[in-house]
């Protein structure tokens, strides 16, 4: 008879062989009865409603969402595709999100199709899916990113309620930036004969600087004789200009973020001293408070079985609790990194306390940063070189958090551009706040994401003459809730007044 291990090797084979084949929502006919219950009991897959599991990870604690979270728009997708025949799409809303490269896991998943049951379908950690039966638009205003059925971005913007604009500005901006060309939009509204989303949609392009798609749109309507009252549908009062060419929706978003969030960061942060700094002091102050239990990274990998776990569970030596002696060389290596990581860190300190723009030297200085915090598990082979290449090139996920990293290409488009807001920032306050929650909010490396982001904080609060601010173990909940706060709501409040209250 087979041994436990050789069994538990066997079904993980089974699990492997669906995930190598791209499926992510596990239905229990893909599985064995005896493989579906041995996984489960040993964590490697969760259920998400009767019949349908998702991968997880055996080191995942009771109530952990991040694999859920990680599969959730994988598995909304295929389990769509299957109960309702591929026959759905998003709302015209959600699939403005979509668009603009949003994949924040929504409370809800609104989704339209002829066979919608009109009521929701809970899933796990307090999400569902609520499909409303209701026809289709014409297949020329739908189509699919990464799997997912939506309306096209010239359909979304003409079927967006206009409470849109008004509750979600910074989803309807970034969604009117990525528009290359008016025929986008108006060969929706001309079939349509959508007058109203005329107006609005007129007026919105209008007040973000694109002043051509505003007049083709006003020619357009004029026609077929649909005289249109422009109007600008935003109520926020933000005043945006993206010019007239494209940008990254990534980028523009970001933008946005910056441009919306400032005030209420400088109307509730601690004013900046107004002392001069002794450069000497202060070092010593940083010196003095230097703490080896850095905050470990928040970033994890999506779980995906491999060959080498398989046949490490087939020789029997498999089990879920970590080597102590492991862990201890882990954190051995941790520690060094994070000391190497902040002497660097100290003399770019040293180089903005002498007056240099903050933005300018982060810029120059954070791949080193990188290289020391990670350099000696390089050395000692814990992780491979290429480790050090730079920013990340596969997607990466938050433990417990609905905010999804913007994928790699973004990454790629949004750093440069995170530099100059900081380079062009002009308060303190802002800088220190926003360098810390953009950077984090961008994911751009696999590892180290959050220890990078509080390097980033203390560089622009000594710019700003602010002490080093530490963030406690003890407050470490209350700071991931603010940061989900500012990633998933917009709240930056929370956040603020977060960093704000350590300021000693």
């Amino acid at each position: 008879m087979p041994e436990v291990s050789e069994k538990l090797a066997n079904s993980l084979a089974a699990l492997m062989s669906l995930q190598n084949n791209g499926v992510v929502a596990v239905k229990s006919d893909m599985l064995e009865r005896a493989d579906r219950e041995r996984l489960i009991k040993n964590g490697f897959i969760k259920e998400v409603l009767r019949g349908w599991y998702i991968p997880s990870s055996p080191s995942e604690t009771s109530g952990d969402s991040t694999s859920w979270y990680a599969s959730f728009w994988d598995f909304c997708s295929a389990y769509l595709d299957e109960r309702l025949d591929r026959n759905w799409c998003l709302s015209p809303e959600q699939s403005a999100q979509i668009h603009i490269g949003d994949r924040t896991v929504p409370v809800q998943l609104l989704v339209r199709s002829p066979k919608g049951r009109n009521k929701p379908t809970e899933l796990i950690h307090g999400t569902s899916v609520l499909d409303i039966k209701q026809d289709l638009p014409p297949n020329d205003y739908l189509t699919e990113v990464d799997g997912i059925r939506v309306y096209t971005v010239g359909a979304s913007l003409a079927f967006c309620a206009k409470r849109s604009f008004i509750t979600q500005p910074m989803l309807m901006r970034t969604l009117l930036s990525v528009v290359k060309d008016a025929s986008e939009v108006l060969e929706v509204l001309l079939a349509e004969n959508k007058i109203a989303s005329a107006s609005r949609l007129a007026g919105a392009f209008r007040s973000i600087g694109r002043d051509v798609i505003a007049d083709s749109i006003v020619k357009g309507m004029d026609v077929i004789e649909a005289k249109i009252v422009e109007t600008n549908p935003f109520e926020d009062g933000l005043q945006v200009d993206f010019g007239r060419r494209e940008l990254s929706p990534y980028v523009n978003r970001m933008r946005l973020m910056w441009s919306a969030l400032r005030e209420d960061i400088i109307k509730h942060f601690p004013a900046p001293s107004e002392q001069q700094v002794d450069i000497a002091e202060y070092l010593n102050d940083v010196d003095d408070i230097f703490v080896t239990d850095a905050y470990h990274s928040l970033s994890i990998e999506g779980y995906r079985v491999t060959p080498d776990l398989i046949e490490y569970v087939r020789s029997g030596q498999w089990n879920p609790e970590h080597s102590k002696e492991s862990q201890k060389h882990l954190d051995a290596m941790a520690a060094k990194g994070y000391w190497d990581a902040f002497q660097k860190v100290k003399e770019a300190v040293a180089k903005v306390l002498d007056g240099a723009n903050p933005g300018e030297v982060l810029e120059r200085v954070q791949a080193d940063w990188y290289f020391a915090l990670f350099g000696q598990s390089v050395a000692a082979g814990i992780l491979e070189a290429k480790a050090l290449a730079g920013y990340r090139t596969s997607p990466v996920y938050i433990r417990r958090s609905m905010h999804t990293p913007p994928n790699k290409d973004a990454v790629r488009d949004m750093m440069p551009v995170f530099y100059d807001l900081i380079m062009e920032e002009e308060h303190p306050a802002v800088r220190l706040v926003l360098g810390h929650f953009i950077f984090v909010y961008i994911h751009p490396y696999m590892d180290g994401n959050g220890r990078m982001g509080r390097f980033i904080m203390n560089l622009m609060a000594a710019a700003g003459a602010y002490p080093w601010i530490v963030v406690p173990v003890e407050r470490r909940e209350e700071y991931m809730e603010a940061l989900e706060s500012a990633s998933v709501g917009g709240d930056i409040v929370p956040f603020t007044r977060f960093i704000g209250s350590l300021i000693r």
